[in-house]
């Protein structure tokens, strides 16, 4: 799969092994950062590369900030190439953040080769160029765009996830079959006990199918000034909801969660039926595991959050929520979302997954 980006063309590899790794090891002036839990699982996957070439970093939220970055630009700063040098970072979106930034501020630009080893990377994150870094303990203030110029996606990795983070990918692979309208919502209900079983075969499937959706919206709008923005359905609740958690809900996770609140707000305004409500329900809370007691926080601590998410343009509060048409279903920005309306959703959200952990 290409990508066409106004700032490079760049390519998707996407196999099952992980032979592409003797192959970056030989390119010359290179510095790998890698994910120190992947690196542990798969240590004899790097053992012909030389530790000096290799940062090890904890994917972790707290991470994901200008020190770490600065950390690595100082290290780059080290080989004697500069402009020559290339950046190889193998890990999941937290790793792809961090590098994807010291790529870009790096002498203006370096070239960059991402390896996502998380589902959550592999189906969304790795195309599109988007960077971000939290500030103040708020999501993704800090950001820029630079694709890498190769990724290397590989479902070997996946074997070795958690089924915390395993699940946390699938809520991004049903976010986009719900976006897709009847015929995509109609697959993911499909296969959804499929791809809880890892089948590989149909996880690599719906990884393609994703990128191959996503890639539509990133060639159209690939700054994101409009079209582009309605990939970001339930992300505005998504990320304040790990802001609340303090990120022990991870992203797909509190995405899948935020797509069940958008759509409890869409049902409650007349934009879906109740039908398309449930179906969706039904499908997402079977990639939903939590403990619900992080999500019982004041109001105001998600409207605070909400505010601070950086697609509110001013005081009202902005969302991506569905609408049935006579096709299906379309994807709508509104701007006019009530404090009353995130705590409903919120507080039914709560209802509903009580309901069906007694019933599991």
């Amino acid at each position: 799969m290409q990508i066409k980006s106004h700032l490079k063309m760049y390519d998707v590899h996407i196999g099952e092994d992980l032979n592409f790794l003797k192959k970056l090891n030989q390119i010359q002036n290179v510095q790998f950062v890698i994910d120190s839990n992947v690196y542990e699982q798969y240590e004899q996957e790097f053992y012909e590369i030389s530790k000096e070439k290799i940062i090890l970093i904890d994917a972790l939220e707290q991470n994901k900030v200008i020190d770490t970055a600065l950390k690595i630009c100082e290290k780059i700063a080290e080989i004697p190439a500069k402009r020559n040098a290339v950046l190889i970072s193998v890990g999941g979106g937290i790793i792809q953040d961090i590098t994807g930034f010291v790529a870009n501020i790096m002498y203006r630009g370096i070239r960059w080769i991402y390896v996502p080893t998380t589902l959550l990377s592999a189906c969304d994150s790795c195309i599109g160029g988007k960077t971000s870094l939290n500030y103040k303990r708020f999501k993704n203030l800090l950001g820029t765009f630079y694709p890498p110029d190769e990724i290397y996606i590989s479902s070997k990795w996946f074997y070795t996830l958690s089924d915390k983070d395993f699940k946390s990918g699938l809520g991004e692979v049903v976010k986009f079959n719900i976006m897709k309208g009847k015929e995509g919502l109609g697959s993911i209900e499909e296969k959804i006990d499929d791809l809880l079983a890892r089948d590989i075969e149909t996880v690599n499937s719906f990884v393609n199918n994703s990128l191959t959706y996503k890639k539509m919206f990133i060639e159209t709008d690939e700054f994101d000034k409009g079209e582009r923005i309605k990939l970001n359905f339930a992300h505005t609740f998504g990320h304040a909801i790990e802001v609340v958690s303090e990120y022990i809900i991870p992203h797909g996770t509190a995405v899948a969660i935020g797509m069940i609140l958008a759509d409890t707000i869409s049902y409650r305004r007349g934009y879906i039926s109740e039908e398309l409500l449930k179906r969706s329900e039904n499908v997402l809370l079977k990639v939903i595991d939590i403990d619900l007691d992080l999500l019982k926080r004041p109001l105001q601590t998600y409207i605070e959050a909400i505010r601070k998410d950086k697609k509110q343009i001013d005081n009202s509060l902005t969302a991506v929520l569905l609408k049935q048409t006579d096709q299906g279903h379309e994807l709508a920005v509104v701007h006019d979302m009530s404090e009353s309306e995130v705590e409903d959703a919120i507080s039914s959200f709560c209802q509903l997954y009580e309901r069906e952990r007694k019933a599991r």
